[in-house]
């Protein structure tokens, strides 16, 4: 490729052999020229979580670095979105203290891949920290293409062909009861949840490289398995997914920005700051139906 001398030459780093890398070189608060976003897309596929150190982003200008990547989604489907940014989440622990409707999606925090209950779920994530605690509140990633290619060939086997029932009824069902609007997702308005199948095994559609798609926060069941067969296969591929050498654990400091792929991982969200606060700001970006393999 032949970069123009405006075009920003940027720095790579990963963080482990297979997950994560810091993006250094660019300033995310100006426009981005096309090749430092094919760039940025690329190295997103590649290490799956990108971040970007420092960059305190406005609102405004989160939102215009999401679209850089593809057409931005509602929020979320249910929560509420920043007051005069329908793109923008306003991620606020402490709102779990004031808005027991809130409890749910702020304090039964587990690992979860987003959105994974609606049948396009996103293609990725852009998340910046806006107020970070003195100590703790980490993010933690996992890779579930490390943790797919980790498994026995037999047991690859096994799961390529198995579908998974995904449910979002029991984290976000209350607090769509109590909205009279409902949610909003691919431009359709809808006042039930009604849970959704998707490949065990997801074949991504860039890379073509097939990761793990089950997460312990939305994944209920696997079709055509018996209650203990599905519990049992489900438990072992959720352990499994979370060892140490498929993690990456990001300490935040304000103004830091993580784009995550969400077709290719699973994240955590660590309350471990008590009282104190955390504020972050995410912008979502639209994907496909996921493909199996």
């Amino acid at each position: 490729m032949t970069l123009s001398r405006d075009t920003p030459v940027l720095t790579v780093a990963p963080m482990t052999g297979t997950l994560g890398a810091v993006i250094e070189g660019v300033d995310l608060r100006a426009p981005l020229p096309t090749a430092t976003v094919a760039e940025i897309r690329r190295s997103l596929v590649d290490h799956k979580v990108l971040v970007f150190r420092r960059q305190d982003l406005t609102p405004a200008q989160l939102v215009t670095f999401g679209r850089s990547f593809g057409e931005l989604t509602p929020a979320h489907p249910i929560m509420p979105s920043l007051a005069g940014y329908p793109e923008v989440l306003e991620v606020d622990a402490t709102r779990s203290r004031e808005d027991p409707l809130y409890r749910d999606e702020y304090e039964n925090d587990t690992w979860h891949t987003d959105v994974t209950f609606m049948a396009r779920p996103p293609l990725g994530s852009v998340l910046q920290a806006k107020v970070v605690p003195p100590v703790g509140g980490d993010t933690l990633f996992a890779d579930l293409q490390a943790a797919y290619e980790g498994l026995s060939e037999a047991v690859r086997a096994l799961v390529d062909g198995l579908r998974a029932v995904h449910d979002g009824r029991g984290e976000f069902g209350a607090f769509l009861r109590s909205n009279p609007d409902g949610g909003m997702w691919d431009g359709q308005r809808f006042h039930e949840l009604v849970p959704v199948e998707h490949p065990v095994v997801r074949v991504h559609p860039e890379s073509g490289r097939r990761g793990l798609f089950v997460n312990p926060t939305f994944t209920t069941k696997i079709v055509g398995l018996s209650k203990l067969e599905s519990d049992a296969l489900l438990r072992m591929l959720f352990e499994h997914s979370v060892a140490p050498e498929y993690t990456v654990r990001q300490r935040w400091s304000a103004g830091d920005v993580v784009f995550w792929d969400n077709r290719a991982t699973m994240h955590y969200p660590v309350r471990d700051y008590g009282d104190a606060h955390r504020l972050m700001h995410r912008v979502t970006i639209g994907g496909d139906a996921p493909a199996g393999a």
